[in-house]
């Protein structure tokens, strides 16, 4: 046993010098192909559409925002909001005191009275 065969296996040395490739891989010969195809497809259906139909869901809420609801943002401020820009909202977190949030920065629009009650 030489130091090559460490490196290198015998049997696969031997299988590719004097044997034919064999042929195609998965699937026949367009089977190098056919494997991404199902992997991109699968991520489609179980990552991207998933986030795109949440985006959509996102901006929808974001539209019907109206004076009056309470909402609750990325970093966990509730509030109610006082008054609504095109890129900017001001939500109400206390008693004259306002801040002014993106539109983006709102999380969720919670159930009237759940600021009152808790």
């Amino acid at each position: 046993m030489n130091l090559l065969d460490l490196l290198i296996a015998p049997a696969y040395a031997q299988a590719t010098a004097g044997a034919a490739p064999a042929p195609g891989g998965f699937l026949g010969s367009a089977g190098g192909f056919v494997l991404p195809l199902i992997l991109i497809g699968v991520m489609y259906f179980l990552i991207f559409r998933p986030q795109m139909k949440r985006a959509k869901e996102h901006r929808g809420m974001l539209e019907k925002l109206a004076k009056g609801d309470e909402v609750l943002t990325n970093g966990g401020i509730a509030g109610t909001v006082t008054d609504i820009g095109e890129n900017f909202i001001t939500v109400e977190i206390a008693a004259n005191v306002r801040i002014r949030v993106q539109k983006g920065a709102i999380a969720n629009v919670l159930p009237k009275g759940t600021l009152k009650s808790a």
